[in-house]
């Protein structure tokens, strides 16, 4: 007897209707955040958060900035510290989105007001690339709130 079997015929009456309705998308919707929730580290938690402020603020994420382009970037200052820079004084701050991280240098400054660990900052200036790094010499800056 020949085997003869053509899977792409099926009747329709046979195939089986898998219908989301939004009962079922909320509750396994939630249930995957909740969990994602508990397995991720809160670095990748704060991370998510920074970028999601980050955007809104209508900031580009530091990865996607290409050095010799005028950016606009946002996240939170890590680290601010005095290094001189060929003699003269320079303030520099580490700045994180969540994404990456860029160096904001102030030359020939030695504190500025409200440049602290911990606060939210938007900077916009040329970003140049120095030791792999990217830096952005004397950006405009607005100051947001705390972290």
């Amino acid at each position: 007897m020949p085997y003869a079997s053509n899977m792409d015929e099926v009747p329709a009456d046979t195939r089986a209707e898998t219908r989301k309705t939004p009962e079922s998308d909320r509750g396994r919707g939630g249930l995957r955040r909740f969990l994602r929730r508990m397995t991720s580290s809160r670095a990748e938690m704060e991370a998510e958060e920074l970028q999601k402020t980050s955007g809104a603020e209508g900031a580009t994420p530091i990865t996607a900035c290409a050095a010799r382009k005028r950016a606009c970037v946002a996240g939170t200052l890590r680290t601010v510290t005095l290094r001189p820079r060929g003699g003269a004084p320079a303030l520099e701050a580490e700045l994180y989105d969540g994404t990456d991280v860029i160096n904001l240098v102030w030359l020939g400054r030695r504190k500025i007001a409200g440049i602290d660990p911990g606060r939210r900052l938007r900077a916009e200036g040329l970003v140049s690339v120095q030791d792999g790094r990217k830096v952005m010499f004397n950006p405009r800056y607005e100051l947001r709130g705390s972290a």
